[in-house]
């Protein structure tokens, strides 16, 4: 028997089997569905490129069809792998602003405003700039400047610049607003997933268990408490015991999908499927949020984007020169935060990364040519959608229905046209004129309005931040309350982005590593 067993060794279960194997005297069992990360490309930042395809450490969920984009089902992809998709991301590191946090407690996310999150933000970090107010260095994750960047990221800046926006050396730093080159999740000019992080320096802990290859079926219950879970690995049912806790950090889709097979969630749908329900919480599932992001793309007259890279000689170089060059860039090196005339408060309300090369499809469309990409996306949705099962089988993928643009007001087209303009501004700005080429997409530069709405609804996609499935807070519709505890049940957590009420105005890894290590002060505290 173990005292805790941990579902999922993504960016919040690695924390917490750190943090909670620290007691010697304590057994903690980690499960993951994905394998160890041991593929060469999950280390050299600009691999990423050469996993998107890789269904081995990604589980390649779809949408369902979306009504408000041509009902095109969306591709998000999600790691399972060591390290989840901290082990599969671009490793930009940004957190938010304090008035994210702020409104998490407003909403009843209890202990969870600014003040209180801080000091784990600085916890998890080891800033290569030093400590400071804001910023940890002594913590497992590093936190770096990039070692390389390409001529059309640092033209972005200046684009960004020559646009009347201010430039920003740090997106964490006392304001988030303006144009800069993002800090990256890298230990030596390799990425530092949660893996590495927090599992590397622990893996050979007697009383820490890892098991990989391991798809979770169902978490069982004793007389209303969670004990432990069954799961399937290498073709055989365990069911391993909890004398503690079990603690879900399945992510935005898997951890609902669990609890509902589980029997946790809307008890008519769960009765529909055969599943005897344990605890009736209509909002498993529901609260889905995510950024939706449009792709605006151009051709260039100089051959020194990343189009045409040679990756065995990128991975060469990279090795042969100590994680140096190419190989140790994020690929989306550029970014910017901007507080639009539309913002309904201080806080920026778009995300801008730039790429250099033409991403379409999230690069699983090659394109003639070589070119480059501003992405940007809308902060602050209103949309919100629903995970839910489609069988009583863990094997089957849950539906996702994301409803983006579905919003009463219709904002959030307002905001993606609002996001497809300033990409476009951006990329008219002198700091592009020795590069600029033909337009890709849009193919015209006059668009108005509706030729952008039209554009956003044929062409947007995920910047993969699925959060809100499991909502916490202080009200009983909640899925789990201020301490991550899933209510209707004992001894059952999650802990995960799902748990956010609201979407951070920033990319999600960060923010759910925070989560965690205060989750593990949570649950060491009683």
């Amino acid at each position: 028997m173990f005292d805790y067993i941990i579902i999922g060794a993504g960016s919040a279960g690695c924390v917490l089997a750190n943090r909670l194997s620290a007691d010697p005297d304590v057994r903690v069992l980690l499960i993951e569905a994905g394998p160890r990360d041991s593929h060469p490309f999950i280390h050299m930042p600009a691999g990423l490129a050469k996993l998107v395809t890789n269904k081995r450490v990604n589980w390649d969920y779809h949408t369902a069809p979306e009504a408000a984009l041509e009902n095109r089902a969306l591709w998000w992809p999600r790691g399972k792998v060591l390290g989840g998709s901290s082990s599969i991301n671009a490793m930009c590191y940004t957190r938010g602003v304090p008035g994210d946090y702020d409104e998490w407690a407003s909403l009843g996310a209890d202990g969870w405003g600014w003040s209180s999150v801080l000091p784990y933000f600085r916890r998890s970090e080891r800033n290569a700039r030093g400590a400071s107010a804001l910023h940890g260095d002594e913590g497992p994750l590093y936190v770096s400047d990039l070692r390389y960047s390409n001529p059309l990221s640092r033209a972005f800046v200046e684009a960004g610049r020559q646009a009347g926006y201010r430039l920003n050396t740090d997106f964490n730093g006392a304001s988030q607003d303006g144009f800069g080159l993002y800090q990256v999740t890298q230990k030596n000019g390799a990425r530092c997933s949660s893996a590495v992080a927090y599992l590397d320096p622990v893996r050979e802990r007697r009383n820490l268990t890892i098991v990989t290859g391991a798809q979770a079926n169902r978490i069982t219950f004793e007389r209303g408490r969670a004990n432990g879970v069954v799961y399937i690995a290498g073709g055989k049912a365990f069911h391993q015991s909890a004398s503690r806790e079990v603690l879900l950090c399945g992510g935005a889709i898997n951890s609902p999908q669990l609890l509902m097979l589980s029997g946790i969630g809307p008890a008519m749908a769960l009765r529909r499927l055969g599943i005897d329900v344990i605890a009736d919480a209509p909002d498993v599932g529901g609260n889905l949020q995510d950024h939706l992001d449009i792709c605006t793309l151009r051709h260039t007259t100089q051959h020194i984007t990343y189009d045409k890279l040679n990756d065995v000689k990128v991975a060469f170089d990279y090795y042969l020169r100590g994680h140096s060059g190419v190989g140790s860039s994020n690929i989306a090196e550029a970014g910017a935060f901007v507080r639009s005339h539309l913002a309904t408060d201080a806080r920026p309300d778009i995300q801008l990364h730039f790429v250099p090369a033409m991403l379409d499809d999230h690069g699983r469309h090659r394109l003639q040519g070589e070119g480059y990409t501003v992405h940007a996306c809308f902060l602050r949705p209103r949309s919100r959608g629903r995970i839910s099962l489609v069988s009583a089988r863990a094997g089957d993928k849950p539906r996702i229905e994301a409803n983006y643009l579905s919003d009463a007001e219709g904002f959030d087209l307002k905001m993606m046209v609002e996001c497809a303009k300033l990409s476009r501004e951006l990329m008219a700005q002198p700091a592009f004129d020795a590069y600029r080429g033909a337009p890709i997409f849009p193919a015209r530069d006059d668009l108005d309005d509706a030729g952008l709405e039209a554009f956003v609804r044929a062409k947007a996609e995920t910047i993969y931040h699925p959060v809100g499935t499991c909502r916490m807070g202080n009200d009983t519709m909640s899925v789990v309350d201020p301490q991550l505890r899933v209510r209707g049940v004992d001894g059952l957590r999650v802990v995960d982005a799902s748990v956010m009420p609201t979407l951070i105005g920033g990319n999600t890894n960060a923010p759910t590593m925070m989560i965690a290590e205060r989750a593990a002060d949570l649950i060491l505290g009683g």
